[in-house]
């Protein structure tokens, strides 16, 4: 929760910090990748205030479990085993709160989606989905 960045290269520095911090362990640090996106994030839409509005919805939205509850379609939760910035119990209780959902955690991803993950989440999402009977 630093100060929001001023300039493109502020933006990318800070990117980087944070995936240092809520990265996957297991997995390499792509910071090339990080780099190349947090830049052209920046360069689509600077809107500094947009982090901190973004933390004020998340907490005035309140409790979803009861909404959730009312999901009707086959639903995979993806979570990462070392998530620092929502732990996997945040996971586990969306999953519970679906019925039927799976609950998938993968072991050593953080709140990221690191390359040697996609494979995984890849297949997760394409048997999730063959499970709703549409072609």
């Amino acid at each position: 929760l630093r100060p929001p960045a001023t300039t493109r290269e502020e933006a990318i520095e800070g990117s980087l910090a944070a995936s240092k911090i809520i990265g996957s362990k297991r997995f390499p640090l792509d910071e090339e990748r990080i780099a190349t996106r947090a830049g052209a994030a920046f360069d689509r839409a600077f809107y500094p205030v947009g982090m901190a509005r973004q933390i004020l919805a998340i907490r005035a939205s309140g409790d979803r479990t009861e909404a959730l509850g009312a999901v009707d379609v086959p639903t995979v939760v993806i979570h990462g085993s070392v998530d620092s910035l929502v732990s996997p119990s945040g996971g586990e209780a969306t999953a519970k709160a679906i019925p039927g959902a799976e609950l998938l955690i993968i072991e050593g991803m953080g709140h990221d989606l690191p390359e040697g993950t996609w494979p995984i989440i890849v297949d997760a999402i394409v048997e999730n989905a063959e499970k709703s009977g549409r072609s």
